[in-house]
């Protein structure tokens, strides 16, 4: 499966941008805004790299990234801060950051930033399968017997939400707020819509988007699903 990189940041706007990109480039992506929540986060194994903010709402980032010195495991850090003074900088690498990037900065710096503390940590990023549909790494599309899937940009996001919680349940709140981030009003029955589409776009690949009425949906690897 695919390693989720953890985003700790307070400002929401940033949160969601990064995490949409991120999303957007194959990885798998979770946002939390303080340290407890950051600290508890990463107990999970399929958090694989860290972007990491120092000025959190409930204390300093540098308590998040003192944990991470202390796992057995590495955990590939790229500390993003609006702190741009070099004994700030030299403080988060001496602490443990793989590397350090002043806000504001463009998302593809802060990708291959990422991508170069990953290759330098023995991380490979490799094709991302599930039945016969693959992601390759840093293509955003999908392929089912090496022919793109033809989704339209809302399918896109839709599918990409299931297949980064895949064999994990995603209630209807939460496709309808992927769907619609600015909150316009998209209808449950819209949602339905997409689904089937989606549905009948993936046929063939091995993959199955089953139906929890009342819940919402699962994406895993098996028999297609019926529209429920």
């Amino acid at each position: 499966m695919v390693m989720d990189v953890l985003i700790v940041e307070d400002d929401q706007a940033i949160a969601r941008a990064l995490q949409a990109a991120f999303v957007g480039r194959g990885f798998g992506a979770r946002h939390c805004n303080s340290v407890d929540e950051g600290l508890r986060q990463l107990n999970d194994p399929r958090v694989g790299a860290l972007v990491l903010d120092l000025g959190l709402e409930d204390g300093d980032g540098m308590t998040v990234l003192e944990a991470v010195r202390k796992r057995s495991t590495p955990l590939p850090t790229v500390i993003t801060t609006a702190r741009a003074g070099l004994l700030d900088r030299l403080k988060g690498l001496n602490a443990g950051a793989d590397d350090y990037l002043v806000k504001p900065f463009e998302f593809e710096e802060l990708l291959a930033r990422l991508r170069a503390v990953l290759r330098r940590c023995g991380v490979v990023e490799s094709v991302d399968r599930v039945g016969n549909i693959e992601r390759r790494p840093g293509d955003i599309r999908y392929f089912i017997d090496g022919e793109p899937l033809p989704l339209t940009p809302r399918e896109h996001t839709l599918f990409t939400t299931l297949w980064t919680n895949r064999n994990r349940l995603v209630g209807k709140q939460a496709l309808l707020k992927a769907l619609d981030p600015d909150g316009e009003g998209l209808l449950d029955q819209s949602l339905d819509v997409y689904i089937h589409r989606v549905r009948r776009k993936v046929e063939g690949g091995g993959v199955a988007i089953t139906t929890l009425r009342g819940f919402g949906y699962l994406l895993r690897a098996g028999d297609a699903a019926d529209d429920g």
